[in-house]
């Protein structure tokens, strides 16, 4: 399992979780030319280590363990490992 990144971010991309992220695993980051065309921030799952360290880091609650994911939000699962394909 990885962390995911959901709703709450779209429109918001606080970079907060980028900051403490130690493997890297979230993009795009504001230096990426990419971040202002996309809605949100997006976790990689296979590079994911999951240490929840995004998710105290969120301001948002955008951050989410994909076990816990709501079924509302199931859909954020693929739309996270999709970006990375």
């Amino acid at each position: 399992m990885a962390y995911i990144i959901v709703e709450p971010c779209i429109g918001t991309k606080d970079t907060a979780c980028v900051d403490v992220c130690p493997v890297d695993c979230i993009h795009p980051t504001k230096e990426e030319d990419t971040f202002e065309s996309v809605e949100m921030l997006y976790i990689d799952p296979n590079e994911c280590i999951d240490c929840g360290a995004c998710e105290d880091a969120c301001p948002v609650n955008a951050c989410i363990d994909e076990a816990d994911c709501p079924d509302e939000w199931k859909h954020f699962i693929s739309k996270n490992a999709d970006y990375y394909a």
